[in-house]
């Protein structure tokens, strides 16, 4: 009997689904979008709103929404609002990367305008009227300072008017802004996100990957330059770490195998690589990642001969994992990834899912007990929302477009 499939299984990823939802709702900010929520689910007030989780819970409520919570809409709408408004740089154009009374950091962040548009794309899949506005506004911004057209990658960071660039690029803001384009090439029909979303997914998968064992390098210069040693005294960076992020590994392998559907259902053609790779890239991670200090659980980061360097479990690559041996087993119906599909979630519900306070632990130390060493509190929907999301759903279209296609 195939796991995903099974009715028992699929409510209690529905469950899951809306008790993480229900947990998200404490984190509306009345300074606009969304605050940071604490352990215990409280918002806490002496932080910013930051772009990033605005736009990631505007996303999720848009993917509740689709699902049919009550409520969710007026979530959307709120964080909206926020884009719209106080996020937005109305003088110099694209969003601030945070927040308060005013701008706190007014530098302009691919990562976090890749998130403006999967949740302004999320929105205009769940209905929203004003979100296609901003959606191609947010495009228009990306195209015009962030896509580099001759490296077919995303440049990384601006100052506040854009007249000054930081010399780093970073694979991270290329794997999200790759998320949002096949998402808004979904809602918008538009063929050529697809094919820069191609470009990113070959430079980083079959080239940058492929070329270094299936360890992908995440930092280099503006030439493009691999920086290896890059942040060696700050180890446990929560976006920037040194090494390889094994998480990232499994999210590039499910992302692959979700472009080449992406290519295949707008007709174009996907390049025969592509599955093989998503199945290296997961290879790798597990090997590298996956109880190799004598504990379950996934090591945060590796040195590029696989030995761990940041030990903690980070909640987010469980989720990552969940995904990728999902899309893997729906992809080439190994078994495999039906078992590996098992045993991930069976260490989510041990350890991360936190059933007294809700939501999921965001990190563990290497024993699995709550651990705060590059997170605090629970900020993040996201990881695990989705996880409940892509057992359930196709490769393709887009998990908000494949909801209302199924809700319609």
């Amino acid at each position: 009997m195939v796991l995903m499939d099974e009715t028992a299984h699929r409510k209690w990823l529905d469950d899951e689904f809306r008790r993480l939802a229900h947990f998200g709702v404490a984190s509306v900010d009345p300074r606009g979008g969304f605050g940071w929520l604490l352990d215990d689910g409280t918002r806490d007030e002496s932080r910013p709103v930051e772009l990033w989780i605005s736009c990631r819970m505007t996303h999720v409520y848009a993917l509740a929404e689709l699902a049919g919570i009550d409520g969710a809409g007026a979530l959307v709408e709120h964080g909206l609002a926020a884009i719209e408004g106080p996020l937005r740089d109305a003088e110099h154009g694209g969003w601030f990367s945070s927040i308060d009374v005013g701008p706190v950091n007014d530098r302009k962040e691919a990562y976090a305008h890749a998130f403006v548009i999967l949740a302004t794309s999320s929105a205009v899949a769940a209905g929203h009227p004003r979100a296609e506005a901003l959606l191609r506004e947010a495009i228009t911004v990306h195209s015009e300072h962030f896509w580099d057209e001759t490296e077919g990658m995303a440049r990384e960071s601006f100052t506040r008017d854009w007249s000054a660039e930081e010399p780093y690029r970073g694979v991270n803001a290329n794997m999200h802004t790759l998320e949002a384009y096949l998402a808004a090439a979904d809602v918008l029909v538009d063929r050529s996100l697809l094919v820069r979303a191609m470009r990113i997914v070959t430079r980083v998968v079959d080239v940058l990957g492929r070329g270094n064992d299936w360890r992908l390098p995440e930092h280099f210069t503006a030439t493009w330059e691999p920086l290896l040693d890059y942040n060696a005294d700050a180890r446990a960076h929560p976006f920037r770490p040194f090494g390889a992020t094994i998480g990232h590994g499994l999210e590039w392998s499910r992302l692959t195998l979700q472009t080449e559907r992406s290519l295949l259902l707008a007709g174009l053609a996907a390049p025969e690589w592509m599955s093989e790779a998503a199945g290296s890239l997961y290879a790798r991670a597990v090997g590298d990642g996956w109880a190799v200090d004598g504990a379950d659980g996934f090591v945060y980061t590796v040195d590029w001969n696989g030995v761990p360097v940041v030990r903690e479990r980070m909640h987010w690559v469980d989720a990552e994992a969940i995904g990728a041996a999902a899309v893997l087993f729906r992809r080439t119906g190994d078994e495999r990834y039906e078992r590996d599909y098992a045993a991930w979630w069976a260490y989510a519900r041990e350890y991360l899912i936190d059933e007294q306070q809700g939501s999921w632990w965001h990190e563990l130390d290497a024993s699995n007990r709550p651990s705060h060493v590059v997170w605090e509190g629970k900020p993040d929907l996201y990881h695990a929302m989705q996880a409940t999301l892509f057992p359930r759903l196709p490769l393709a279209p887009a998990l908000a477009v494949s909801l209302a296609t199924r809700h319609s």
